[in-house]
């Protein structure tokens, strides 16, 4: 005759507590971190974070989930030319949905695009705002140029940023089918808002691209 299993002991109310506890605090390093960042966050979900920091940094859970809900804002996008030694030039965009693949790949160089836009400031900003933030930018886009014109094979590149416009639901109401917005100084058709970014070449830094002018 076989014997019934033996009933798992249960469990002692210390290590009910210690175990509910446990799981409380696991939820709360999933919930706070994409309520207290990235801005704009609340006090409270920032005062929250602080005790959850070395958990959420090990268990690497601080997701950003605002950046894209409920109001993402503009996208970013590097537009580039490319001159090459036989004369001819090409175009291209970091990130391009239909070449980049696989998808994770358009999402890093979306994320790249989307770095260089929070260090530009606006077109309107001082002089000596922009002077300041251009030695935050202007390496990583030094950065962008080399490996572009590394795969193109290119001696120089033109790169400029672009800010895509989202168009909302009123400026859509009165205009024909057909017809888009038109475009303010600094903005291409459309609304988006293009920012120069500088000119490269190889020749200012061996084993890099520098700036030509």
């Amino acid at each position: 005759m076989v014997s019934a299993p033996a009933a798992a002991a249960p469990w002692s109310r210390p290590a009910r507590v210690a175990a509910s506890a446990a799981i409380l605090v696991y939820l709360a390093a999933v919930v706070v971190p994409p309520l207290a960042g990235p801005p704009p966050a609340s006090d409270l979900a920032r005062v929250l974070i602080q005790p959850l920091r070395p958990l959420v940094g090990t268990l690497a859970l601080g997701h950003g989930y605002r950046f894209f809900a409920p109001n993402p804002g503009p996208g970013h996008s590097l537009r580039y030319r490319v001159s090459r030694p036989d004369g001819s030039s090409l175009a291209g965009s970091l990130p391009d949905a239909t070449a980049d693949r696989p998808r994770l790949l358009y999402h890093r160089r979306f994320m790249v695009a989307e770095k260089i836009a929070a260090l530009v400031p606006q077109a309107d900003a001082p002089d000596d705002v922009r002077q300041r933030a251009r030695g935050d930018w202007l390496p990583l886009v030094r950065g962008v140029a080399g490996q572009v014109l590394e795969r193109h094979r290119g001696v120089v590149v033109e790169i400029e940023l672009v800010e895509h416009h989202l168009p909302g639901p009123e400026e859509f109401g009165d205009r024909p089918a057909g017809e888009s917005a038109g475009a303010g100084e600094g903005e291409a058709p459309g609304g988006d808002v293009v920012v120069p970014l500088g000119t490269f070449t190889w020749q200012d830094a061996p084993g890099g691209a520098g700036v030509a002018r």
